[in-house]
């Protein structure tokens, strides 16, 4: 699967937008492809164990769920329910990573389809006023066109928590965050959440154009 995303990576747009913790690519087209139903996909779990450990503390798992809940919370695009995505993941069908992204956002009517990666995800040894060693967190979602199969938006956020006096660069994440250290879920909480609302206003563009 990482094979063929990285191929269609080549048909996005050069420019990188965005800077600091989160970059992101897309396609030249984005905003003709009229994207509104789109479909949250949640990891794979092929084994008993790993489906277990799904329901504990699981980068992948956590990642789906905070994607969906940042982007059905969002407005001016429909989000296909979970319940939904679920029902149809459970039929498994027997086709390439490719054809099974499309095969599944054809099933649950979605224009496209939306996958995480966690690259990375080390908790903070410490507490929310001081920490030995900090929260580090690096992931890669991409939207995939179902009509056509190709990767037309992508994003990466990595970022390793540092105090302000060492990154000046992150003054504008104070009002947020404010000045604690902030725990691997909530530093990929709030990557999700650049990510989405960057997302979410080039789509909003397409549909009032």
């Amino acid at each position: 699967m990482l094979k063929i995303i990285a191929i269609a990576l080549t048909l996005l747009s050069g420019c990188s937008l965005g800077s600091g913790n989160l970059q992101s690519k897309r396609s030249l087209d984005l905003e003709s492809r009229r994207i509104r139903r789109i479909a949250v996909l949640p990891p794979e779990t092929s084994s008993a164990a790993e489906q277990a450990q799904s329901q504990q503390n699981n980068p992948p798992e956590m990642l789906a769920k905070q994607l969906y809940s940042a982007m059905a919370s969002s407005p001016s695009w429909q989000i296909v329910a979970e319940s939904e995505v679920k029902q149809v993941e459970q039929m498994k069908p027997s086709t390439t990573d490719a054809a099974r992204l499309r095969q599944i956002g054809e099933m649950v009517f979605a224009d496209a389809v939306m996958v995480g990666r966690v690259q990375r995800f080390r908790e903070r040894v410490g507490d929310d006023w001081g920490v030995k060693s900090p929260a580090s967190v690096a992931f890669v979602l991409d939207l995939i066109d179902v009509r056509r199969g190709d990767v037309i938006w992508s994003a990466r956020f990595d970022e390793t928590q540092k105090p302000l006096s060492e990154n000046i660069f992150g003054l504008g994440d104070i009002s947020q965050r404010g000045v604690r250290w902030l725990s691997a879920e909530q530093l990929m909480m709030d990557g999700v959440k650049k990510a989405v609302g960057q997302l979410h206003q080039i789509l909003a563009r397409s549909a009032s154009s």
